[in-house]
């Protein structure tokens, strides 16, 4: 066999260019007009890219930055980075602009592209990192800036040949980093390698069951974990891609807008967008109708929420994985045999577990000594994998050494995710180990407890945290934000009826503050370390 013959990523938009070259790549840009291309030009313009990067000094195994949102060109970039053996370091936005120097510096960007639009956040980060250039993405001219040693993208491709001849990269050699946005410390690197992602394409493609009539829609930010990766996927499939450019959660019109002119087949996203995309169909008039199939990770997802968004068409399938996996470890499908076994009310809480691994993950559960635990169903331990795209370490870090287990040649990465695995293969989180409730000597689940707040119908998010209690060491503490038009008329004694129905007295919050809103991480999850040391004292000041 022609073992020699590396997998790169360039090969995945090559496949495409030379077999599906008229399908089209569609761009939504800042003034909310769309770019058209095909597969075919896109290849041209990354042969124009990789020139330009030489040009610019771009070496083999240099990074370079991006601070971009989810547009045509980011995708380029993707390419001619990693096509001339260079690596692109994921710049997340949400992260605090100390942090994106310190992954800037950390991982020795030599270059940086910046978003026209995102100008203002480079130029403040500029004096603190190493950058030696810049490059911005921008329609016309470069806007006056601060920054030093600046080019224009569109110029530097106008200027560049368009035969490039890309040379075979080492396969285990880094093609992209991602920096995890830790809770505690600084964020720690993640380096992807070629063979890594392209065979985490072809998983993700086949698991989506992509096709070449399918439409893919780019909604998870490509500035995090590959932006799940899938719009390789779809490129591999030979799929039309949409790119949604800059948009917010509070205002899913454009998304809707594109799926709606682009006949969008499939797509990707967490809760935090589609909850609010569910309230922005539900107020549609007339309703919208779709066929779209969607992963939603991150979180899980509320039942409320994947009932809803069904009713539009949309098919919510819960995939679950991390910044170090790439990120797909697994994906929710009902196998079969249990369609037949099971009820409908069972089959639906059976699609809020995380799912059955994918070829090419192994997992297991373990035991504070790393020991193996029984998949029952019953009982918790820490999740762990190994696999072709899981990380053996982080960048220059000695955080490495206590995130791994060691088993022989091979090792595990300790996910800090707490849960269990049934005889049937689902794995489900209960929590993250630190998130998990402690009360009177046992476990409650903080996940539990808000998918069922959000099932109420008047619930928009809500959010359980642990804090400490004076006589059963944790109790949860429950936050709601209620739907815009439930606002002055949501109760707490409506919700503990709402929870008694499934949870017993013990596993009831002692408190439930309906608030405006919940803090959230870089990531788009609740920060329940801020909500606890907000409140930590919030029980043990209160009398008995």
């Amino acid at each position: 066999m022609m073992d020699e013959y590396q997998l790169n990523i360039l090969n995945i938009l090559k496949h495409a260019a030379a077999n599906f070259p008229e399908r089209e790549v569609v761009s939504r840009n800042l003034d909310g007009s769309v770019f058209r291309y095909n597969y075919g030009e896109a290849f041209k313009r990354v042969s124009k890219l990789a020139n330009a990067l030489e040009s610019l000094g771009v070496d083999v195994g240099d990074r370079v930055g991006v601070l971009s949102w989810n547009t045509h060109r980011f995708y380029e970039l993707f390419f001619g980075i990693s096509g001339i053996g260079a690596v692109l370091l994921e710049m997340n936005l949400r992260l605090h602009p100390k942090e994106i120097a310190y992954v800037a510096n950390h991982s020795g960007a030599k270059v940086i592209f910046v978003d026209e639009s995102l100008l203002p956040l480079a130029e403040a980060i500029a004096p603190a990192i190493k950058a030696e250039k810049y490059v911005v993405i921008t329609d016309g001219e470069i806007p006056e800036t601060k920054l030093p040693d600046v080019y224009s993208y569109e110029d530097l491709l106008k200027n560049a040949d368009e035969e490039y001849d890309f040379p075979m990269v080492d396969e285990t050699s880094a093609y992209a980093a991602c920096y995890t946005s830790g809770t505690t410390g600084n964020p720690k690197g993640v380096y992807y390698s070629h063979r890594s992602m392209v065979l985490h394409s072809i998983i993700a493609a086949v698991g989506m069951g992509l096709q070449p009539d399918d439409v893919y829609m780019q909604i998870v930010p490509m500035f995090h974990a590959n932006g799940w990766g899938v719009f390789f996927a779809a490129t591999l499939a030979g799929s039309k891609l949409v790119f949604p450019g800059r948009y917010t959660a509070d205002n899913p019109a454009p998304l809707v807008e594109l799926m709606q002119s682009e006949g969008v087949t499939a797509t990707a996203g967490a809760p935090a967008i589609f909850i609010p995309l569910l309230n922005y169909l539900q107020k549609m008039d007339p309703k919208p109708k779709f066929n779209i199939r969607g992963w939603s990770g991150a979180t899980e997802p509320p039942v409320a929420m994947m009932k809803g968004l069904k009713e539009f068409g949309i098919e919510i399938i819960h995939a679950y994985g991390a910044t170090e996996t790439s990120p797909l470890v697994c994906y929710n499908y009902v196998k079969p045999e249990l369609k037949e076994k099971l009820s409908e009310k069972e089959i639906w809480e059976l699609k809020r577990r995380q799912g059955i691994p994918v070829f090419g993950v192994e997992v297991m559960l373990a035991d504070e000594e790393g020991n193996k635990l029984p998949h029952d169903g019953k009982t918790i331990g820490e999740l762990c994998i190994r696999g072709h795209w899981i990380t053996g370490s982080y960048y220059k870090d000695a955080r490495t050494f206590e995130s791994f287990i060691e088993d022989g040649l091979l090792k595990w990465w300790k996910s800090g995710d707490a849960a269990t695995i049934d005889e049937w293969g689902y794995i489900k989180i209960v929590d993250r180990f630190k998130d998990l409730i402690k009360s009177g000597g046992e476990w409650i689940s903080s996940v539990d407890l808000e998918n069922y707040l959000m099932a109420h119908p008047k619930v928009f998010e809500a959010c359980v945290v642990g804090i400490p209690h004076p006589k059963w060491e944790e109790r949860p503490l429950a936050f709601v934000v209620p739907k815009p038009e439930f606002k002055d008329s949501l109760t707490k004694e409506e919700l503990y009826e709402h929870l008694k129905q499934r949870f017993a007295k013990w596993q009831l919050p002692d408190d439930i503050i309906i608030t405006d809103e919940i803090p959230k991480t870089s990531v788009g999850k609740f920060s329940k370390r801020t909500l606890r040391e907000k409140y930590k004292d919030y029980y043990m000041n209160q009398k008995s």
